[in-house]
């Protein structure tokens, strides 16, 4: 936990320099990955700090995100699998030293994309659930990459997009609210959306 809370202490230094921006696109992209903290821990302080580019903001960690998934995407895609169909030796090393990756996850994934393909990575996009698990296990179990990028764009969007109106709208006041919150309310958002996917899919 030591080293995580580095990481944490490193990815909030970026909102006191010049260079914050940059900062905020390079963890946007390795937070897709393999980065365990996610881009809004930085987002927030950044968009207090200048009001008047919130949506600049939100639009770098956007970019910055689906640009990670991409990679994220290939990688899976690429080196993945060995020749006799098994992990490769890249994978095992993500399984070892990457939080939230482990093998029997990642092994399940693959029904959940049987099961429900868009709506299981806008809900991965949109929620606290670590997205870079998403991005790889897409590419490794060969998602439809036009599909996969869809999804990730609305729900990167939408949940980077939301954020930042919630602190146009409210200002440093809601601070302390969106990180108590923010994660159960983007659950319960989720879970709503899904319900009225699923809805119109039975009904339809």
């Amino acid at each position: 936990m030591k080293y995580v809370r580095s990481l944490y202490d490193w990815v909030l230094s970026w909102a006191h320099k010049k260079s914050g921006h940059y900062g905020l696109a390079l963890i946007s992209f390795i937070e897709s990955i393999f980065f365990p903290i996610p881009p809004d821990v930085l987002l927030i302080p950044l968009c207090i700090g200048n009001p008047k580019k919130i949506f600049k903001f939100a639009l770098i960690c956007t970019f910055g995100s689906i640009m990670g998934a991409s990679l994220g995407y290939f990688l899976g895609y690429s080196i993945w699998w060995d020749e006799s169909g098994n992990f490769s030796l890249i994978a095992l090393k993500f399984f070892e030293y990457i939080p939230s990756f482990d093998t029997h996850t990642f092994e399940s994934i693959k029904l959940l994309y049987d099961e429900y393909n868009f709506l299981i990575i806008f809900t991965a996009g949109f929620t606290p659930i670590p997205f870079k698990i998403f991005t790889i296990s897409a590419g490794a179990f060969d998602l439809n990459f036009f599909m996969f990028i869809f999804a990730s764009s609305i729900s990167r969007s939408a949940r980077f997009f939301l954020l930042a109106t919630l602190l146009k709208i409210f200002g440093e006041t809601i601070t302390n609210f969106i990180d108590k919150y923010f994660n159960i309310l983007s659950l319960v958002f989720t879970i709503t959306l899904i319900c009225g996917f699923l809805i119109i899919k039975y009904i339809f």
